[in-house]
């Protein structure tokens, strides 16, 4: 008799490979579990919330970088009025500055000129809408990819970041080609994780050639990959138009410079094969990007740092992807790191990456306490973790609203002050404002009225080379212009010596032991004051956030003042 015995199975064991293997984790690794509908956020939700932060932007940012000024602002402000100051890197001898860049931007600034006319200020805001506008569009591609990747909850912690981190707000609106190349590197990150490659590829040498030419190392992880993935396509998309650009900014910069040059070129045989000489113009120690990062990113910044320390929890999760885009913040901070010359905006470009790497962190909590052979694993520690991932954002949050109000408020008076100026008409054509400390925080051109003849530096001290008017005598923006310099010494003829010329007078009033120009009030009338933060005197925590009842109350403030002679 025929006796049939049933097939035994080996119980599963620790060791089994999982019934399906995957080289990259995607959100469809989630949707399997349901009914595998869910295609991720739409574009409406992260184009709105970001369309409202950057206009806030717009209309409430400060000045960070007196570079920023002079030169973007001034010689934007040449090519519409001709009128602006120019810089020594704008002298046809050095030629380090692209007027592609500039007339990129002009798109936008010629037809608000045509509509506006004389009210230079609100052209000024129209530019400053329109790189809201470029902030919103690319970081709205990159949450969308992260959505259609990893899911929405990844994505609204990144959406969340990019609306209200401070570093984020700011750098939004700023006129700096490290700003553009920001843009650049939100789009062709959004580009890569929709495996659009060739699309990411050639992004990304935008970016460098028309942004900053040294962001290419923060583009090298994308751009490599995607050659790795299809090379026919993104080296073709790469080289066509990195052969577009450089042509379009050799015959702008002929134009411009009336020579045969290569400002993108230029500028990095200054600073790479030269040696430069940025140290020049101020030195800071190795720490400097991290102190900065975590006044702008608050504990996002911190958590961005330990993605790498979770990434062999959550591997499956964010390998290679995710960790190719996010690569270049680590790439970025440990080469700018090692420069001497150290400034705020040279991190602007990996700003959107600190968020998604935040977000990753924040989104994998429960992964770093879950029983690695049990997905299903609810346990009371993981509950915990799922708790404080809203705990934390919230806390990055309310920190980053904090540092962006303090700052606003803090150091908002030097645009305001020019401002009123147009009020005060009154006075001839031809008046003559000066400004001696305050130069570097002078916001530009667009807020100066007609009836100022000229804007005048005065010597407060300073022994480093100032920007000149552009000269249309010597020819413009291709003069040579013989009191220009690379070497930061200062020219005789940056001054004004008589200061009876002087018609307005702006300048900043602390609480020092020795009396200013405006002190003198047989001489000198205010005609507007406001409050600004003073930075030596104002206790590091209470000035870099603000903190209610307290912030008032435990910082210093100066005058920021704006003065007129009083006629004799």
């Amino acid at each position: 008799m025929d006796i049939s015995q049933p097939t035994r199975r080996r119980r599963s064991q620790p060791s089994d490979p999982p019934a399906r293997s995957s080289s990259s984790y995607s959100k469809l690794d989630k949707a399997s579990k349901s009914d595998g509908k869910d295609e991720g956020l739409k574009w409406a939700l992260p184009f709105f919330a970001l369309g409202i932060l950057r206009y806030m932007s717009a209309t409430s940012n400060i000045i960070h970088d007196c570079d920023e000024v002079f030169n973007y602002w001034e010689p934007l402000h040449f090519l519409l009025y001709k009128t602006g100051f120019q810089t020594w890197e704008y002298s046809s001898q050095f030629a380090l500055r692209s007027y592609l860049y500039l007339l990129f931007h002009e798109i936008v600034a010629r037809p608000a000129l045509w509509v506006f006319g004389d009210d230079k200020v609100r052209v000024f805001y129209a530019v400053r809408f329109f790189l809201g506008f470029l902030s919103v569009v690319t970081e709205t591609v990159l949450v969308v990819a992260i959505s259609r990747k990893y899911g929405k909850r990844l994505a609204c912690y990144t959406l969340a970041m990019l609306c209200l981190a401070s570093g984020c707000f700011f750098a939004s609106t700023s006129f700096l080609p490290s700003s553009f190349s920001m843009y650049a590197i939100s789009l062709a990150s959004g580009l890569f994780l929709l495996d659009k490659h060739a699309a990411a590829v050639a992004v990304s040498a935008i970016g460098v050639i028309l942004g900053w030419p040294f962001s290419i190392l923060a583009f090298l992880p994308v751009t490599l990959y995607s050659l790795y993935i299809k090379f026919k396509q993104a080296f073709i998309g790469g080289a066509v138009t990195s052969a577009i650009l450089l042509a379009l900014s050799v015959v702008t910069d002929y134009n411009y410079y009336g020579k045969w040059t290569s400002s993108v070129l230029n500028l990095l045989i200054y600073n790479v094969a030269g040696g430069g000489e940025s140290h020049l113009y101020g030195t800071e120690g190795p720490l400097f990007y991290l102190k900065n990062g975590f006044n702008n990113f608050n504990f996002c910044f911190v958590l961005a740092m330990l993605f790498l320390g979770i990434l062999p929890i959550a591997k499956k999760k964010y390998a290679p992807d995710l960790l190719i885009v996010i690569s270049p913040l680590y790439i970025w901070l440990g080469f700018m790191s090692l420069q001497p010359h150290k400034e705020e905006r040279f991190l602007y470009p990996v700003y959107p990456l600190i968020c998604v790497a935040a977000s990753a962190v924040i989104e994998s909590f429960p992964d770093l306490f879950r029983d690695k052979y049990d997905s299903s694993d609810n346990s009371f520690i993981v509950k915990v973790a799922k708790f404080l991932r809203p705990v934390v954002l919230s806390i990055i949050l309310y920190s980053s609203h904090a540092r962006t109000f303090s700052l606003i408020h803090g150091y908002q008076a030097p645009i305001e002050i020019y401002k009123i100026l147009e009020h005060h008409d009154d006075v001839a054509n031809g008046s003559v404002l000066c400004v001696g400390s305050e130069w570097h925080r002078y916001p530009s051109s667009f807020f100066v009225p007609d009836f100022v003849g000229q804007v005048r530096w005065i010597d407060d001290g300073f022994g480093g080379l100032l920007p000149f008017q552009f000269n249309s005598t010597l020819g413009g923006t291709a003069a040579a212009p013989p009191y220009f310099n690379n070497k930061n010494m200062a020219s005789e003829e940056q001054y004004l010596h008589d200061i009876d010329a002087c018609t307005f007078l702006v300048e900043l009033q602390l609480k020092r032991p020795y009396l200013t120009r405006g002190s003198d009030l047989s001489t000198w009338e205010a005609i507007a004051a406001l409050p600004y933060l003073d930075r030596e005197l104002s206790p590091a925590l209470y000035r870099s956030f603000f903190i209610p009842y307290l912030w008032q109350e435990k910082n210093v403030f100066g005058m920021y003042k704006l003065l007129r002679r009083i006629p004799k």
